[in-house]
Parts: structure tokens; sequence; C-alpha cells
């Protein structure tokens, strides 16, 4: 029998999800309240990144997730995704800097990341500030358009014999003892059957999950990017310095800011990256653009000449323990959660669909196996029963 899956959400995740479903033969809709990676999909930077992650469950994913990318580009075309092998750059601005990201380099390389301890970081990017102590090339680090990557995995799925409808899901629909999920109401007053619903709704994942019955912590966190006027290639990788990781793992609710500096297929020069709690303001903070604009300056200092042509914020999903949410949910059988990423939501897209594959087949796909990404499934939030605590 043929599974009917529902994927709620069209960000990349959730193409990424439809994309491995459908190609193992299920049956899929993707739903979405809007077009395809409207969302905080369209909100990112595009990174592809083992460098940031700290061994364990999300490293883990991430690096199933490079090798897949390198999948889907060969599989799509580099070109429909903008695939970028870049490499990354993480360089320290002091002695101790240094011997602390040396000491996190050997943890991931440890864990089976390649990691190149430089000396000379302007030999590897000759605008960077003169006088850095060092840092670490990370070959593995790539980039894609995440706008292209999405519509991309999500044609693919359509190829497969995926269906993509617009409105806004409603609640479940449920039946037998154990209230199996058996479909969805949207919002235009359809029921679409389903043996199973992915929560691929990004930073809206609680709330699809609470309307699904099975309610996930997910909590946004306002990120701003600067992009500058189109240029001649100027920065090589994707560069950041060594207090990008610890800004990623931090739970304070204030503003964080850690430089993150790359260029594009395009010309124009990212700027990233900022993170604070304050629900779904959306409010442009000009503090933020001009703490962004300051770091970048002193990382590679001819930015001072460069224009900046605008700037773009939006909302990174995170959940408490910065771990993504990914398996079936054990209150609502049927239900299985595909979101709480971050910011690495694109990074872990096509690892985090083939996992949901797998979960949804009762056995491994693609080289995702369920039984090594235990620590992933939403029942870590369930240990006092009932609700995520």
């Amino acid at each position: 029998m043929t599974l009917k899956i529902v994927v709620v959400g069209a960000g990349v995740v959730g193409a990424a999800c439809a994309f491995h479903a459908a190609s193992a033969g299920m049956d899929v809709t993707v739903v979405d309240r809007g077009p395809v990676g409207a969302g905080t999909t369209s909100r990112g930077e595009g990174n592809v990144l083992l460098s940031d992650k700290e061994p364990g469950p999300e490293l883990a994913l991430a690096r199933l997730s490079r090798t897949l990318w390198d999948e889907a580009g060969r599989e799509l075309g580099p070109a429909s995704l903008e695939l970028e092998p870049k490499g990354g750059l993480v360089v320290a601005s002091t002695a101790e800097g240094l011997a602390a990201l040396g000491e996190f380099a050997a943890r991931q390389e440890a864990a089976g990341v390649r990691v190149e301890p430089v000396d000379r970081v302007r030999d590897l990017e000759p605008r960077l500030a003169p006088g850095l102590p060092g840092g670490v090339h990370y070959p593995q680090d790539a980039q894609v358009q995440p706008v292209l990557a999405a519509a991309a995995l999500l044609r693919a799925a359509v190829r497969h014999g995926a269906r993509f409808r617009t409105g806004e899901v409603v609640g479940a629909v449920t039946a037998g003892d154990r209230g199996r999920i058996t479909g969805i109401r949207t919002s235009a007053g359809d029921v679409l059957p389903a043996d199973a619903v992915v929560n691929a709704a990004g930073t809206w994942g609680g709330e699809v999950g609470r309307r699904l019955g099975a309610p996930v912590e997910v909590l946004p966190r306002r990120g701003f990017v600067l992009v500058t006027e189109p240029l001649p290639p100027r920065v090589r990788h994707k560069v950041y310095s060594a207090d990008y990781v610890a800004g990623v793992a931090s739970s304070d609710a204030g503003l964080e800011t850690s430089c993150v500096v790359e260029g594009t297929r395009g010309g124009t020069i990212l700027i990233g990256a900022s993170r604070e709690r304050v629900g779904f303001d959306t409010t442009m903070n000009p503090a933020v653009v001009a703490r962004l604009a300051a770091q970048a300056c002193r990382l590679f200092p001819f930015l001072r000449g460069v224009h900046l042509m605008r700037t773009y914020r939006g909302f990174r999903p995170y959940c408490p323990d910065h771990l993504p949410v990914v398996g079936p949910d054990p209150r609502v059988p049927g239900v299985v959660h595909a979101c709480g990423h971050e910011g690495a939501g694109i990074g872990l897209a096509p690892a985090t669909g083939a996992l949901v594959t797998a979960h949804l087949l009762g056995h491994p796909w693609r080289g995702a196996d369920p039984a090594a990404h235990t620590g992933l499934l939403p029942d870590r939030f369930l240990s006092c029963g009932g609700a995520p605590q």
C-alpha cells in the first residue's frame, strides 16, 4: 500500500522531506500558506556548515547532509541550487581565541570532520585584516542559494508525483482508539487524507504541532543579514570569527552578533549574523545593522569603502537544547516533526528529509538510519509526560 504523506511547509526542509518521500514512492502533498521558500528559507544565507557544530547529534546529521547536498547537486544540477563547495575559514582575533578554536577543531576532527589549521590566514583570504593570529580551514563547508535550492527540490518531488497546494493548515483529522492522524483540514475547508503528516513549518513548527495535537517548543530568534553592492570576487571562502560558534550555542535572550562574511555568485557580499529573542517582532533595528557592519569592517577593512545595498531579517526556529526535532511524535501516531533547526535548516535539510523518510519507511534511506539519530527525537522533551517540558 502506498503511504499518503502531507508535508506542512514548503521551505527548504519541507521541500527536502517531499523530495525524499516522493523518491521513495510515497504519495506526497506539500501544503504551505504561501509560495515555496517564502518564509524562513528566504531569510537565510545558504550555509552548509560543519565548522560551527559541536560533536554530537547535530554534527552527525550535518555530515550526512553534506553528502546528500552533493548528491542533490549531481541529480538536479549544481546550478539549480547554486551549490558552491567554497570551504569555510574560521579566524581568531587573539592567541587565547586561537587556542580555544584549535581545541574545538580537534574534537570535530575526531568526529570525522576535515580540519586544516592555518597560521597565515591571509594566504587563503588576502583581504583579511593584518595581525590575525591564525584560524582553521574547513574544506567541506559549502553554500547554496536557499530559495533556488528549495524550489529545485520541490520541482524534483513533483516530478516524482508530489503535489503542492497553498492554504494554511487548520488542524488534524483523527480516528481510531489511539487518535491516529488520518489527514489535515486546511483553511479552505478541504480535508487532505494522510497516513502521516510531517511538521516542517520552520519557525511556526510549534503552532503547527499544537494544531496537530503534538506541540513542540520551537521559538523564534530574530536575525539580520546585510547585503552589499555587487563587486568583483573578493571573498573566497565563507569567513567568520571564532566567537560565532558561541553565539549559535547561546541561550541568552539579548542581542548577540558575530561576524560572518561571504561572497555570492551574483557578486554581492552577505554579512551576518545576529541573534535575539524578541518573539515575532520584525522591527528594523539600525543599531544591529551598524554593529554587524563594524564587525565586518574590522575583519575585512576593504568593506569600509563598499556600499550597503539592503538588509533583510527573519526568524531562526530554535529549541531550548539547540537541536532540531526530527522524528515521530509519540503522543499522536502519524505526526512526524522536522523543525527547530535554528540557523542550520538549509544545511541540514537533505539529511532531515532522508531521516524523516527513513522513519516513515521503517528502515534506513539514503544513508539515514533512525537508530543513529535518536538524540533528535521529540520524546526527549517528554520525559515527564504530556506537553514538552
